[in-house]
């Protein structure tokens, strides 16, 4: 996609397999445009970028964010020069067959911000504060619950009430502390999609006082799919007026807009960086919608298929399955 209006060329990092006969089974980073996937460092290649542009480590999209600060902006502008000298078209695509979509990057810390929809909240039976004497309300989801679009999300077998949440992530590009609500922005280095499954039986507790556990309800391996590929920052011309979807088995449940936030995306890092020390690589899944599944009395089922999307990035797919015994 192109947005014609400011001039911005849309393109997306992906990390992917080889599935070619006899390929070495290695993650690569791919260029994504329309659709399609390019070897990045193909395109660089072919393009004479390389170490001495600071862009030896185009191949790891984790190690890349992890100094976004230092070299994103290098990398954009090489992709950018590729780009407009129609490289991809010269290196070729990918074939559709010929590899598998991995998690784009490997969080270092994953943060969520909870009830951050008024609509979901009141589906939710949460009572908030007026906003102006409230602040966001932040939790952590293990870093080892990420998966990859394509892939599976395992029941747990004693949770009953598993869930949805499609939300907008973003991921962090450089170190931060105290960092301005004005100036956010430029702490963002791009945007991708997660789904917060959450088993909302294990959100509870009766065997202690504190009644809630969403670190326990959200933090079981496949509970975030991730992806299908990470969107630099200057790619999204607006990121808080962005189409938000998921469906059930091809049934659309929630279609909402990042406009919906409570605490907008600069807020929730101005907020965050108050208590700790932001660093390139951290996630923020920003909020869900109305339209989970625990509002509507239904929750995942085994052979239940989701698929969650946000405009200007992509779409995640990914089936459910009850965990092997």
């Amino acid at each position: 996609m192109e947005d014609k209006e400011e001039g911005v060329t849309w393109f997306g990092l992906a990390t992917y397999e080889s599935l070619a006969p006899g390929a070495v089974a290695a993650r690569r980073t791919a260029l994504v445009q329309h659709g399609r996937l390019y070897d990045l460092d193909a395109v660089l290649h072919h393009m004479g970028a390389g170490a001495e542009d600071g862009l030896a480590s185009a191949q790891d999209l984790t190690a890349l964010l992890s100094d976004w600060y230092v070299h994103g902006e290098a990398v954009s502008a090489a992709v950018r020069r590729a780009m407009d000298a129609g490289v991809p078209a010269k290196v070729g695509a990918l074939a559709t067959d010929s590899y598998r979509l991995c998690v784009p990057y490997q969080p270092g810390r994953i943060f969520a911000t909870a009830s951050n929809f008024y609509e979901h909240a009141a589906e939710m039976g949460t009572k908030l504060a007026p906003r102006s004497e409230s602040s966001p309300y932040m939790f952590m989801k293990a870093e080892t619950s990420v998966t990859a679009t394509g892939t599976d999300v395992v029941l747990p077998p004693h949770a009953e009430r598993v869930d949805w949440e499609v939300e907008l992530a973003v991921v962090i590009g450089r170190p931060g502390r105290h960092v301005p609500v004005e100036q956010a922005h430029e702490w963002i280095a791009g945007y991708t999609v997660i789904n917060d499954v959450s088993a909302r039986d294990l959100n509870r507790r009766t065997d202690y006082p504190f009644t809630h556990d969403w670190f326990r309800g959200k933090s079981f391996d496949t509970f975030a799919p991730l992806g299908p590929w990470f969107v630099p920052r200057d790619v999204i011309r607006d990121p808080q007026n962005l189409r938000m979807t998921l469906s059930v088995n091809g049934e659309s449940m929630q279609d909402d807009t990042t406009a919906g936030m409570i605490f907008n995306i600069a807020e929730q890092i101005a907020y965050l960086s108050e208590i700790l020390t932001l660093k390139p690589g951290d996630l923020i899944a920003t909020g869900t919608p109305t339209g989970v599944g625990m509002g509507r009395g239904v929750y995942l089922k085994a052979g239940d298929v989701m698929v969650a999307g946000i405009e200007g990035i992509g779409a995640i797919e990914n089936r459910v399955v009850a965990q092997r015994k």
